[in-house]
């Protein structure tokens, strides 16, 4: 259940937030110019690459990896295939897990290393494996850790992670807001200036001035009524969410507010894009999940008996090209089945702008529902 009277209590969302994720959500505009100006120090701009690698390689661990390598496969395109390595291990934790080069990986392909930890001894042997290939070797995690000294012992580029003090209490969540910008950012820049995606420095500040723009609009001082991410949270409470997506920037935005309501705050969600949506979703609205299907709610004790889960669409939408949409279909089939649907869409910019701005309504989303949940 949602305590929705501690949204409007920006004294009692500090005192809940012991893991800083407000703060890291209002901080990722200067997050964002932070992880830059480390690129620009560790030479980024300064490489003058032979042309676009023929494939980027992405390795690392959990929820950040896996959200980095979806961004950038998504804005890469066509150019170079960005394909992530996925761990081996017999349990989750740092020293358990394994990455393996594919067996074709050789002298014209890149190797990035993402990570909010940087101790995994698995991605230290990855670096050693890739420099006996011939592979390009870029790593981006914290500074002063065992991956640094393994980057820079086999000829790598290693760009120190942007962090912040209080990040150093507590264990960092791969979903919280300032662990992806911190990751993403210097990897922008780095596959700008191999060619393989368009992020020059201007759009890198517009990106910052845009999460600060919806920093203004989603903190903990704007009420609920007039706060887009406090709304959405509180539509989200007790429901299932069925997350659509529609264009291109949209569909990654959408893992990742799945991802980060699994890991933040507990809370399931499925997600698919449209039109795909609306056949393999149809059933979940036609059944059990459907507002209309429990005729007796009207009767529930609204204080002794919890709500039935009942699902919610939640429409992101990017600008589509030509003019082609599916959301009026999609507003019909939530309607026609007594579905109610929350639907975000950014305001005008470029690509890289209007993908932060999903993220960011939709990260603000995730930690105040993680925050004003009452278990």
């Amino acid at each position: 259940m949602l305590d929705e009277s501690l949204l409007d209590t920006p004294e009692a969302l500090a005192e809940a937030d012991r893991r800083a994720l407000l703060r890291g959500a209002a901080e990722a505009g200067a997050r964002v110019r932070t992880a830059a100006r480390h690129a620009a120090e560790a030479g980024v701009h300064d490489l003058k690459p032979d042309g676009r690698p023929r494939a980027v390689l992405i390795a690392g661990p959990g929820a950040a990896a896996i959200c980095v390598a979806d961004l950038l496969g998504t804005l890469a395109g066509s150019t170079s295939p960005v394909t992530r390595l996925a761990p081996s291990g017999v349990a989750p934790a740092a020293g358990a897990l394994r990455w393996e080069l594919p067996g074709w990986a050789g002298s014209v392909d890149l190797l990035i290393i993402t990570t909010p930890d940087g101790t995994e001894p698995g991605l230290s042997l990855l670096a050693e494996q890739a420099y006996r290939r011939g592979c390009t070797v870029v790593a981006v995690a914290p500074s002063g850790t065992p991956l640094t000294e393994a980057v820079h012992g086999n000829h790598g580029l290693f760009v120190p992670m942007a962090t912040t003090p209080y990040e150093h209490d507590e264990p960092l969540a791969a979903s919280a807001p300032g662990v992806l910008w911190a990751l993403l950012t210097p990897l922008l820049a780095l596959l700008d200036r191999t060619g393989t995606l368009a992020a020059p420095p201007d759009a890198l500040e517009k990106v910052a001035d845009r999460l600060d723009h919806i920093a203004e609009r989603c903190g903990p001082a704007i009420a609920t009524y007039s706060n887009p991410a406090k709304t959405l949270a509180a539509e989200l409470a007790d429901t299932l969410p069925l997350i659509w997506t529609e264009g291109v920037s949209a569909g990654p935005a959408g893992r990742r507010f799945a991802a980060a309501l699994a890991e933040l705050s507990g809370h399931p969600a499925l997600v698919a894009e449209l039109p795909e949506a609306l056949s393999s979703h149809s059933a979940l609205l036609a059944g059990p999940l459907a507002a209309s299907a429990d005729p007796d709610d009207f009767f529930r004790d609204r204080v002794e008996e919890p709500p039935a889960l009942h699902a919610r669409v939640v429409l992101l939408r990017d600008r589509p090209s030509g003019g082609l949409t599916a959301a009026p279909t999609a507003r019909d089939l939530a309607l026609s089945h007594d579905t109610p649907i929350s639907e975000l869409e950014p305001e005008a910019g470029g690509e890289l702008e209007t993908l932060a701005e999903l993220i960011a309504i939709t990260d603000f989303a995730a930690v105040y529902l993680a925050l004003a949940s009452v278990v």
